[in-house]
């Protein structure tokens, strides 16, 4: 539940629209929701501007579809995060509204082609096609979220050509996602690059000595680029919240 909707709650009790009662109650499951598997937290749309995210990973299907109704009856907008193919379509028989992008491994709301787009855009880079999950993933955090982005993928320094060729659309952008695994050298060149803040992302893949994104997340936390912000490994989800963190902040 957000702002607007409290203020819409409020209105409709001084307008004799619900009563005292009906009032409380909604406001009882504002801060949070027990359904004794899960405590909802209704108020972060109110702290942070987004609700909620389910994070699938280890949950039970019947227990993610519960959430997400949950979660739906409070807000308008709902993203689901590492979810396999199996619970993604009970979901999505169950909101066929929901879109599934198996690639992400999520399950979001759809946003309305007339909606307004946040006053920012992000451009989300990836070393090579094997980091467009993660990419993936980030983009349709920033989709949910209505902050315009542009894909910009297999871009990375063994290459470093193909990311000279794109120079002119990442000047137009206001924040820079980057993911990439190997050693990670991308999200250091683009930040020596240019000025506006890079998220870096260190990605799993790579042969052995990568240790699943260990080796990508040190050289990105070592980075001689100045300013460059770094998350968890395959963290496109958190990577995108950052961006967003800024957007919001920026509107208040």
């Amino acid at each position: 539940m957000d702002e607007g909707q409290i203020k819409n709650l409020l209105h409709r009790f001084q307008n004799g629209d619900i009563d005292e009662n009906e009032f409380v109650n909604s406001l009882k499951t504002m801060p949070f929701e027990n359904l004794s598997f899960a405590h909802i937290d209704h108020h972060r749309a109110l702290r942070q501007g987004w609700p909620e995210t389910i994070f699938c990973q280890g949950k039970n299907t019947e227990h993610i579809v519960r959430i997400a109704e949950r979660i739906l009856a409070n807000d308008n907008l709902l993203l689901a995060t590492r979810i396999i193919p199996d619970a993604a379509a009970k979901l999505i028989d169950r909101f066929p509204d929901l879109n599934y992008n198996p690639l992400a491994r999520t399950v979001a709301s759809k946003v309305p082609a007339d909606s307004v787009s946040r006053p920012a855009k992000v451009a989300i880079l990836t070393a090579g096609t094997s980091d467009m999950a993660v990419a993936e993933e980030a983009a349709e955090t920033l989709m949910v979220l209505s902050i315009p982005t542009i894909q910009l993928y297999d871009v990375g320094v063994a290459g470093i050509h193909r990311l000279f060729d794109k120079m002119d659309k990442l000047r137009q952008v206001d924040y820079i996602i980057v993911a990439a695994g190997m050693e990670g050298a991308l999200a250091s060149v683009v930040g020596g690059l240019v000025g506006m803040p890079v998220v870096a992302v260190p990605t799993s893949i790579g042969y052995g000595a990568s240790f699943q994104g260990i080796a990508a997340l040190l050289a990105m936390l070592n980075s001689c680029a100045a300013g460059v912000s770094v998350v968890n490994i395959d963290n496109g989800f958190g990577a995108a919240c950052v961006v967003a963190r800024h957007v919001y902040h920026n509107l208040k």
